[in-house]
């Protein structure tokens, strides 16, 4: 089963990650320290954020570095645009 994009930043907490990963590239545990959430519940939201295309991980030694990708975002603005005008 694949998962759709609406359906991956409807959660509120996916939403936020997004939101951080604007300003640059996060580690996990910067994510888990500034949401104050659970490593595991970060980690698990992180996966679907990656499986949607919409991060990319970039391993550093024992970290791994979080990166926002904006094209599918974009990709969902133009869809949206046409409703914007109703």
């Amino acid at each position: 089963m694949t998962t759709s994009l609406f359906e991956v930043v409807v959660e509120p907490n996916r939403r936020r990650i997004l939101d951080l990963l604007r300003d640059g590239d996060r580690s996990v545990n910067d994510l888990v320290d500034v949401l104050e959430i659970a490593q595991p519940t970060v980690s698990k939201h992180l996966k679907a954020l990656r499986e949607a295309g919409l991060v990319v991980v970039r391993p550093d030694a024992q970290r791994r570095w979080y990166q926002l990708r904006s094209e599918p975002l974009r990709e969902l603005d133009v869809w949206l645009e046409p409703y914007r005008a109703a």
